[in-house]
């Protein structure tokens, strides 16, 4: 009754505008790329770190994305062809942010020194942070590294909207005043001048950024990746170098964060990762975000795009999974709790190797129904992370 079939391509109708490859970065830009040569406004790029194990899955769905299969090097080698292709995928006006630790921070500048050209660094930001463990053993490592690279001298770059108002924080020695208009200021006089301070001025970021915090374990962004970033530090990067419609990348997509933010800001995303783990983490976010807009806000939809789908689809027994009930037309499909072993699931239809979702339980629990039409298609995601797409044939 269900068959399983291999898609090459998911398609939901909200959560974009954008793409996600289910697919190694550097496979990637190798040959699957060139339609947005010169298109792309920022690209952002969060390597795995230099430790631990690969992508490992954990309980709780708490990924490890780090390496350690290899040496500093070789790894430095590997990530050496996605940054050309970067430089390429940029369009005159694009940047590319490079976020990385002490660990590599020194080898992978002198790698994109040499691509980008040194002339072409912006900044080297330091992102401090003071969540996390402390050492005795060393000054504890608080601080990544941020590089800012321009393809070319036409970069777009726009700082007014990282501002935040003054406040009042730090004022204590300045006399608080009002001027005609009722507006706040701190005044200070040296030198036999006056200065003013307002409180609704917008005072903007340096190079060391100790305004945003890492996030907690139990902070409601989390997804359960290790490095996950803020959606607080990419709405920085993303919004003081691109604008509405532009092309966002990020070839190590991770947790989705630069996805979820991209759209929610209005760009165009492009997203990679070779982790299961990613793409579930991905494709659920960007379900859920839009899930919590207006009702009747513009929706637009995101595609998830396979290398390899027999490789990548190896869920083959969804009746472990689901209960289906005949009903008129179809069938109601019931969520069985084993385990929690659904982990997602959609019901749609399946044209020219295409899934097209219309309805998804995005965290199942037991007994959670959708309908699933004759002729139709289920989409089902067991808690290994296993995919498979399976067809609703008559009987």
């Amino acid at each position: 009754m269900l068959t399983k079939t291999f898609v090459l391509k998911e398609h939901h109708p909200f959560g974009g505008s954008g793409k996600v490859f289910f697919a190694d970065s550097a496979e990637l830009v190798r040959r699957g790329l060139e339609e947005y040569a010169g298109k792309v406004q920022v690209i952002y790029l969060d390597p795995p770190s230099f430790s631990g194990g690969a992508f490992e899955f954990k309980d709780k769905y708490a990924f490890s994305d780090s390496v350690e299969d290899r040496s500093a090097e070789e790894y430095v080698e590997s990530i050496k062809p996605v940054l050309t292709a970067c430089r390429d995928l940029l369009c005159p006006s694009g940047s590319l942010y490079l976020h990385t630790d002490y660990r590599l921070s020194g080898k992978l500048r002198l790698i994109a020194d040499e691509i980008f050209g040194e002339d072409n660094l912006m900044n080297e930001i330091i992102w401090s942070y003071k969540l996390g463990g402390r050492s005795t053993r060393f000054y504890s490592r608080k601080h990544d590294t941020i590089l800012f690279y321009r393809r070319s001298r036409k970069v777009f770059f726009d700082i007014s909207v990282t501002g935040t108002p003054r406040g009042n924080s730090g004022k204590n020695h300045m006399k608080r005043r009002a001027d005609e208009n009722g507006r706040i200021y701190f005044t200070v006089r040296t030198g036999g001048r006056e200065y003013r301070y307002y409180e609704d001025d917008l005072v903007y970021p340096t190079d060391v950024w100790d305004d945003i915090e890492h996030l907690h374990q139990r902070d409601p962004e989390r997804t359960g990746f290790s490095s996950q970033k803020p959606e607080t530090l990419l709405k920085r990067v993303i919004t003081a170098s691109s604008r509405e419609g532009d092309i966002v990348m990020d070839l190590f997509g991770g947790s989705g964060t630069t996805a979820k933010v991209a759209a929610e800001t209005g760009r165009q995303f492009i997203t990679a990762d070779i982790g299961a783990a990613s793409l579930f983490a991905t494709r659920r976010r960007l379900i859920e975000a839009e899930r919590e807009t207006e009702l009747f806000s513009e929706k637009a939809p995101f595609e998830v795009v396979y290398d390899d789908p027999k490789a990548r689809q190896t869920l083959d027994k969804p009746l472990e999974l689901v209960k289906l009930t005949p009903s008129l037309g179809g069938f109601k499909v019931a969520v069985l709790d084993v385990k929690n072993a659904c982990a997602f699931a959609a019901v749609g239809r399946i044209e020219k190797g295409v899934f097209h979702a219309d309805d998804y339980a995005v965290r199942p629990k037991e007994g959670e129904g959708m309908f699933l039409k004759n002729g139709g298609a289920i989409m089902l995601v067991d808690s290994k992370l296993r995919t498979g797409f399976f067809t609703l044939k008559d009987r």
